[in-house]
């Protein structure tokens, strides 16, 4: 299998991405809209002309956004919608409300090496909102998105899917010492095995879902880590919130990438397979147990079960 390869790389932004793409009549969703990669993925999504929905814990900062990217870009046709993804009430809730087709779902919030801490239902913090609150989303609108014929998943992962892979039998740390980046690191394989076993499963309605690692980017994300991640990234790689969106605003519109699901993208372009850390260029890469097809059928049974104890989420 041929690795994808387009024009674009490591400095390209999200609106040369878009340009010329014309999404007029789309309907997309965004998550984490409100901020940092979540917002300029939006504000070049509706440069295209499609309606956008941010999905937002704070709906006052996501109105703000909107009337920011409507000033820039003078489309009106945004919309902002309260989404909680570490509460199922929330997510059900959003679900409900959706009406109509759904052309393109880019899975963008999430939260970085935060301290310990559970969802009521016992679910690992990181875990929960970065995986399971998006897979109950995007399963809730599974109708919405096959109704298409040709919707899209984009789903924002990182090379911390390096740091761990998803571990089956202590998914929520019940058992392993508590740490941070291997809580972040396997929240972000689990990321990238969603990608690989939506497409499997809804390849006959259409669908396809990618990941992406969108770059090193200071952004909100970092505030559980002094502002700087892992501090390990050299200055030169580190991209602005611009160029980190060019990445899922190409998964999520261009052509080179219709009918293409399950695959892993970084700077514009798909990454090699490894097998070790360091075997790529730094932040490329993906580990081959993150494209597992055995692993990701695994990982979709648990996120159902997990996820048929909520009351309206099952």
């Amino acid at each position: 299998m041929n690795l994808i390869r387009t024009p674009f790389g490591f400095a390209s932004t999200a609106a040369e991405v878009a340009d010329g793409i014309d999404l007029t009549g789309r309907r997309a969703v965004v998550t984490g809209a409100s901020s940092g990669l979540g917002v300029e993925t939006a504000r070049a999504l509706a440069g295209t002309g499609a309606e956008v929905t941010l999905a937002v814990r704070d709906v006052e900062a996501g109105e703000r956004a909107a009337k920011d990217i409507t000033a820039g870009t003078g489309n009106t046709a945004l919309r902002v919608a309260r989404l909680d993804l570490t509460d199922p009430a929330s997510i059900s809730a959003f679900i409900r409300s959706w009406q109509g087709p759904l052309h393109i779902l880019v899975a963008n919030a999430g939260v970085m090496a935060c301290p310990e801490q559970h969802t009521p239902q016992g679910w690992e913090w990181q875990f929960a909102t970065n995986h399971l609150g998006h897979f109950a989303l995007a399963t809730g609108l599974h109708a919405a998105l096959a109704a298409d014929g040709a919707a899209r998943i984009v789903v924002v992962s990182s090379s911390g899917h390096q740091l761990s892979p998803v571990v089956f039998d202590d998914v929520h740390f019940a058992f392993r010492p508590y740490d941070p980046w291997l809580a972040y690191g396997q929240s972000k394989t689990a990321n990238v095995l969603f990608a690989v076993e939506a497409t499997r499963r809804w390849a006959g309605d259409g669908i396809t879902a990618n990941a992406l690692m969108p770059g090193a980017i200071y952004t909100n994300l970092q505030r559980h880590t002094g502002g700087r991640g892992s501090g390990t990234v050299p200055p030169e790689l580190i991209k602005t919130a611009e160029q980190g969106a060019a990445t899922s605003v190409l998964l999520a519109t261009s052509p080179l990438l219709e009918g293409i699901g399950g695959r892993y993208f970084v700077d514009g372009n798909e990454t090699e397979t490894v097998d070790r850390r360091g075997a790529a260029p730094p932040l490329h890469g993906v580990a081959r147990y993150a494209l597992d097809p055995d692993n990701a059928r695994r990982l979709w049974t648990l996120s159902e079960d997990l996820l048929a104890t909520v009351e309206g989420l099952s």
